[in-house]
């Protein structure tokens, strides 16, 4: 099963990275005198202003002995649309803020439904929101400076919420230079499951701030999972489509 959505997980991890437009994020002076008030508003600052993306990723996904690197092309229109396409049109993938869309050419399966399969793989309920958060580095769940409290760990800014879910624990950690979130952490300690996201480098892209290498882990007891992606090429705001048809004959995946 988890082989069979290893591209619905890649759109967990994605990182931007640069073409000619793009060139590299220099460190500027850090400031870790901010309250969590100031540092909301920062974070806030930084969010990415576009409206369509479009990026060639390479993806390598691990777990255990098995691994396997692909290379996918990514289309994204802000708060509407996630598109991904594997190699020679073999696996596609479709979200949009009521579903999630996939088929897979090589074994003529596909899958139509809501949000309940991410969900059930990370533990924790996902919706379109979420997935463009962590595309764009941004928090996961959103930063409110009512419902948060900051400190500094190791030369940044450690963010929890003021009272931690029952369900699971959370925190981020953002750069006090360019405040934007480089690690994600999400916990669930009774059920030995733990996503954490880093975003090891960023970079801008036509004047936004955007990651341009991440790391995901998921663990579950023993089990673990590891993707990381490299994006080759990205740009902003080009007239983009989505085509998406699931071909006749396909057999529907039954979740269980």
């Amino acid at each position: 099963m988890k082989h069979q959505f290893f591209t619905l997980l890649v759109i967990l991890s994605l990182g931007l990275s640069g073409c000619k437009s793009t060139t590299s994020l220099t460190t500027a002076k850090t400031d870790l005198s901010l309250n969590t008030k100031q540092l909301v508003k920062a974070n806030s600052k930084q969010t990415a202003q576009f409206k369509t993306l479009s990026a060639k990723v390479k993806a390598n996904y691990s777990e255990g002995d098995n691994s396997k690197t692909v290379s996918i092309n990514l289309r994204l229109e802000k708060d509407k649309t996630i598109w991904l396409n594997g190699p020679f049109s073999a696996a596609r993938l479709l979200v949009t803020p009521e579903q999630v869309s996939f088929y897979n050419k090589l074994d003529n399966t596909y899958f139509e439904g809501d949000f309940s399969l991410l969900s059930e793989f990370l533990g924790t309920d996902l919706d379109f929101e979420k997935l463009q958060n962590v595309l764009l580095g941004e928090a996961i769940f959103g930063l409110q400076e009512a419902d948060y409290i900051s400190s500094i760990n190791e030369e940044a800014y450690l963010v929890q919420p003021k009272q931690q879910n029952p369900l699971f624990e959370l925190f981020y950690i953002i750069h006090p230079a360019y405040f934007k979130v480089v690690s994600q952490q999400l916990s669930q300690p009774q059920d030995e499951r733990l996503l954490e996201i880093d975003y090891l480098k960023y970079q801008t892209v036509n004047h936004q701030i955007l990651p341009e290498h991440i790391k995901i882990n998921a663990v579950e007891g023993r089990e673990e999972t590891i993707i990381e992606l490299e994006y080759k090429s990205v740009s902003l705001n080009e007239k983009l489509n989505f085509p998406f048809k699931i071909p006749s004959g396909f057999e529907a995946i039954e979740l269980k």
